[in-house]
């Protein structure tokens, strides 16, 4: 065989071999993943065959199926749509399973996930019609309801949690939509409803309270450097500290000013509780200096600022810049510079106060169950960290219980009930309304739940905003709803 055939035959020989492996490959290594793709169609018509499982707050269906005499059988519904609509996500035939428990939980509710397999192989024995799993939420109805309700028509989210268990009791984000609009059978309204959501320049598939655009936290974040001010052994909630009304800042010709007139005390001195009851910044900024940023940072991290969390779905990590100079860390004390944050990680911060210093966890599954009530899983709740010790917590709490009794956080107190809480203003662009905060829990004493709320661009107030004034009402508002108020 002469030199040019011999070539030929190995290029052959070698090409026959790579699509040998590719589609081994293919067909063996990539089957499942390709399988779970949510456009994939094929797998779309084999999961309309069968009912899918609902989803589930309070034993009510927020999304289900209904039988249908199309090709596809069966239809999604959402009973709640806008309320659930960040929760349950969507499921369409054209953009297959997105967002909420819809996308994140898609196996189980299809059917097709491993921890259904002996009652998948039980139901082709027995000639059983297979249906998907069902999915229980941690959510309060009331909760929910009063969330959305009280945040209204203003951009923003709302997170309320079980302190004790991570359990999530509201998740809101708004502005919302329906996902009924995803889910017909209707192709061409399909595709029209999805442009035009995703052509909206308010983002309303965009989860605020876990992802999205993060936001400055404000002055909610003087709970953080507190905690690390307390946590070093230095400070006391009784020390004495500056708060001047303007704090000169080293390497810098900016200085930091209060957002009121004047000093935080007499002689320019504060306590450490009253400049946290009266958000006064030039106080937190020297605390933060002092503090220095290896321990900032490494505070803000037990309270799980960048851990990756899974709730199911996926929660975009909060952050604290990995660089910090003087005067960057005396901004970012206050919550300023880069700091950025989902509401979630706000609530979690309050939820581990609440806790004697544990962060728990967040989850928003109670359990998943058969068609025949057969619970397959049953998340038990988890402990993340020890952000503080009890004592600091301890500390931290009557603080708190200062800014809701006599400070900025008064429009969040409840009759007869200890509210502790801290309200956040945060600046975010140049010409644009700052963001309010409000971020709490209840009772004080015994707490049931944590919540943390956020209104972007000041909401209905504007430029006169301020986040006792705006989101404290709304965090008062789930709260009592959660303590049956």
């Amino acid at each position: 065989m002469n030199s040019p055939i011999r070539r030929l035959s190995t290029l052959v020989a070698m090409l026959f071999t790579a699509l040998l492996v590719s589609t081994t490959y293919i067909q063996f290594v990539q089957a499942k993943s390709l399988q779970d793709r949510p456009e994939n169609r094929r797998t779309l018509l084999a999961n309309y065959a069968r009912e899918r499982g609902q989803i589930l707050v309070g034993g009510k269906p927020i999304a289900k199926s209904t039988g249908t005499k199309d090709e596809l059988k069966w239809l999604r519904t959402y009973p709640q749509g806008e309320l659930y609509s960040h929760v349950t996500g969507y499921y369409s035939f054209t953009y297959g399973a997105g967002g909420g428990v819809e996308g994140a939980e898609n196996d189980l509710l299809s059917g097709s996930s491993d921890k259904l397999f002996y009652r998948r192989v039980s139901d082709i024995l027995t000639g059983k019609e297979q249906t998907g799993a069902s999915v229980e939420l941690t959510i309060n109805a009331k909760a929910q309801a009063a969330a959305d309700k009280a945040l209204g028509d203003q951009r923003g989210a709302v997170v309320a949690l079980d302190p004790t268990t991570g359990e999530i009791l509201a998740l809101v984000s708004h502005p919302a939509y329906d996902p009924s609009r995803l889910s017909s059978h209707d192709t061409d309204k399909v595709v029209a409803a999805w442009k035009q959501l995703n052509a909206d320049p308010t983002r309303p598939m965009v989860d605020r309270a876990i992802a999205g655009n993060l936001y400055p936290p404000g002055s909610t974040f003087k709970v953080v450097t507190a905690a690390a001010a307390l946590e070093s052994g230095k400070f006391t909630e009784e020390s004495s500290i500056p708060g001047p009304a303007v704090l000169d800042l080293p390497q810098t010709d900016d200085d930091l000013p209060n957002d009121f007139k004047g000093s935080c005390g007499a002689n320019n001195r504060t306590t450490l509780t009253h400049a946290l009851e009266i958000s006064c910044n030039t106080a937190f900024g020297w605390l933060g200096m002092q503090v220095g940023a290896d321990d900032f940072r490494a505070q803000a991290a037990k309270f799980g600022m960048g851990d990756r969390l899974q709730v199911p779905m996926s929660v975009t990590p909060s952050s604290v810049p990995a660089e910090l100079n003087q005067p960057q860390l005396a901004q970012s004390a206050i919550g300023q510079y880069d700091v950025r944050v989902t509401p979630l990680q706000v609530a979690m911060i309050s939820a581990a106060i609440a806790n004697n210093g544990v962060v728990m966890r967040p989850h928003l599954v109670k359990k998943v169950t058969s068609s025949d009530l057969e619970v397959i899983d049953e998340p038990q709740p988890e402990q993340l960290s020890q952000a503080v010790s009890a004592d600091t917590a301890a500390a931290l709490t009557r603080m708190m219980e200062t800014v809701v009794k006599s400070g900025t956080g008064r429009a969040a107190q409840i009759s007869g009930i200890d509210v502790a809480g801290k309200t956040g203003t945060a600046q975010h662009q140049k010409g644009k309304p700052p963001h309010a905060w409000f971020t709490g829990f209840a009772p004080s004493n015994d707490p049931k739940v944590a919540v943390a709320v956020v209104v972007e661009d000041g909401g209905n107030a504007g430029n006169e905003a301020a986040g006792g004034r705006v989101a404290a009402p709304i965090a008062k508002a789930v709260m009592e709803a959660v303590l049956g108020q």
